[in-house]
């Protein structure tokens, strides 16, 4: 007989006909499972482990065989809703893969539809009953009960919990219900966990992806190529601190990118519509520092025939960047840091105060605080340049933007080169494996040398090798009599070694053109040496 309240089974006792069997302490048993799935719970709050071990439990303790759980399947739009047993303890896999019901099909059709429980007396007496998954021959020939009772999230029915059981036990068929609303309660708010933190993990990625793209946008505008903890973290600073009016110091090694980063702290700050003005130190000599960074006046030396601003100046309202800031002059560190403090300026051979709305940025490779140890740089212009430091990370601190910053100078040396030279994996990947010192810039140029130098448009791990710079370490030394080399074209001297005038023989430089089907120019880039000097080559060989 079919039923849908608790109220019909709780005057089923037991059979008459049970065996006189030793009682069992059935309460122990009860006690003893929950103990156990809390326990379960407690390990781990995947449902999918919990449940089956709970499947488990109900028939090792109580009896209660064959248990599933019906979940509901996916929506799809025009077809019945459908519900599929997924977790299950003492059905085979085929009796599982049968388990699948229409909402109001059957027995467990109709607790999915009502949200009511089903209790079946007796299987063989009930027409709504279809044995989808197990038939009645792999049954036990004693009368079959059927329990199904409804799992619930947020008031919505989601599934079915069920069970057989003998009918002619020594326990009330009222007992086993009251348990199992307590396990499907338990099993629904579990089901409803999951979903709480598929929830939030699908809304955490899409926030993820979010922030990527605002990165990869971040990072196109600033120019900065890389996704690596160790940039991010400084990207991160930078942003902080970009709105305020503090200097900037960018400490790291030299070829991290500082001009860079100190474009990027003017971009992301009020002042970008204003100048940027970029002042490297080191290529100032002494004697033209305080000309270079504060102009002069007309008549302050001899050849200045007319006023000019200096460096300062043309970045009023703007942002000034001092690269390589220690290797300013002591004597140029007072008028700096006096400029910093009142914001105003003299010119060279002026009298008149100029006031000036700067924001300085400054880098250094060098070890500030020991050169103001050393005496070598003075200490309140250090404090005055120390307000946010910002250290940038090298290569080597960077392995996982290899691979980008690789098909970036890939991308920038063809375009520049007018080549379409590109990089397989496993040439992506032998560049991501190499150590780096540090420098950024040896990784583009040695991009650059490949895009130049490379025999196929597709360079592999194999090809790549020659170029990598332990190949380079390996090349034997120049005699102490090679001629100084002659000027490379512009744009190549970064990426081309000097080779003496008779560093290729005759048959080189003839399979070179064999190769290139007379290319001289291809011919010239594979053996590395310009047009020129491949013509030279040729010409004292012989050849032309």
């Amino acid at each position: 007989m079919l039923a849908f309240s608790a109220e019909q089974a709780a005057s089923t006792m037991p059979h008459p006909t049970d065996p006189d069997t030793p009682a069992t302490d059935w309460h122990a048993q009860e006690l003893l499972l929950m103990r156990e799935v809390m326990k379960l719970v407690g390990r781990s709050l995947a449902p999918a482990y919990v449940l089956r071990e709970m499947l488990h439990l109900m028939s090792e303790l109580l009896g209660l065989n064959r248990g599933r759980m019906v979940l509901a399947d996916e929506v799809v739009p025009g077809q019945e809703r459908t519900a599929s047993v997924r977790h299950a303890y003492g059905l085979t896999a085929k009796e599982a893969a049968r388990g699948v019901f229409r909402w109001g099909e059957g027995i467990t059709g109709r607790v999915l539809a009502s949200g009511l429980p089903a209790i079946v007396q007796d299987v063989d007496a009930e027409p709504l009953f279809l044995f989808r998954t197990v038939t009645r021959t792999d049954m036990p020939p004693q009368t079959v009960a059927y329990i199904a009772l409804p799992i619930e999230v947020n008031g919505a029915t989601i599934g079915v919990l069920g069970c057989h059981r003998i009918r002619s036990r020594q326990r009330h068929l009222n007992d086993d219900l009251a348990l199992l609303r307590i396990l499907a309660t338990l099993a629904g708010q579990l089901l409803q966990l999951e979903q709480l933190v598929a929830e939030e993990r699908r809304q955490l990625a899409a926030r993820n992806e979010a922030l990527e793209h605002a990165l990869d946008v971040g990072s196109a505008r600033y120019g900065l190529i890389g996704r690596s903890p160790a940039l991010l973290q400084a990207l991160g600073e930078l942003e902080r601190v970009s709105q305020s009016q503090a200097t900037v110091l960018l400490l790291g090694e030299s070829g991290t990118g500082k001009e860079l980063f100190a474009r990027a702290v003017h971009l992301a700050s009020g002042r970008r519509d204003q100048p940027f003005i970029k002042v490297n130190c080191s290529a100032i000599p002494d004697t033209l520092f305080e000309s270079e960074l504060f102009g002069y006046e007309r008549g302050a030396f001899t050849g200045a025939s007319t006023a000019r601003a200096g460096w300062f100046e043309q970045a009023h309202r703007g942002t000034i960047f001092l690269d390589e800031i220690g290797e300013l002059p002591l004597a140029m560190q007072s008028k700096l840091l006096r400029t910093l403090q009142e914001g105003t300026l003299v010119r060279l051979g002026g009298t008149r105060e100029i006031r000036i709305d700067v924001r300085l940025v400054a880098a250094t490779n060098r070890d500030l605080a020991r050169e103001v140890q050393a005496g070598g740089f003075r200490q309140d212009l250090y404090y005055r340049l120390n307000v946010i430091p910002i250290r940038l990370p090298s290569l080597r601190e960077r392995r996982e933007d290899v691979r980008a910053l690789a098909l970036h100078f890939v991308s920038r040396a063809n375009q520049a080169h007018q080549r379409n030279v590109n990089l397989a994996p496993d040439a992506l990947a032998r560049l991501e494996a190499h150590d780096w010192p540090g420098n950024i810039r040896e990784l583009g140029n040695l991009i650059e040398r490949l895009v130049l130098l490379a025999d196929h448009t597709l360079v592999t791990a194999a090809a790549l090798e020659r170029f990598m710079p332990e190949a380079l370490d390996r090349r034997p030394p120049l005699p102490a009599s090679a001629p100084i080399p002659p000027a490379l074209p512009a744009g190549a001297g970064l990426v081309r070694d000097y080779q003496s005038a008779h560093s290729h023989d005759a048959p080189t430089l003839q399979d070179a053109l064999t190769r290139h089907q007379g290319n001289q120019s291809r011919a010239a880039q594979s053996l590395g040496l310009t047009l020129r000097q491949f013509s030279y080559r040729l010409r004292k060989a012989g050849l032309r």
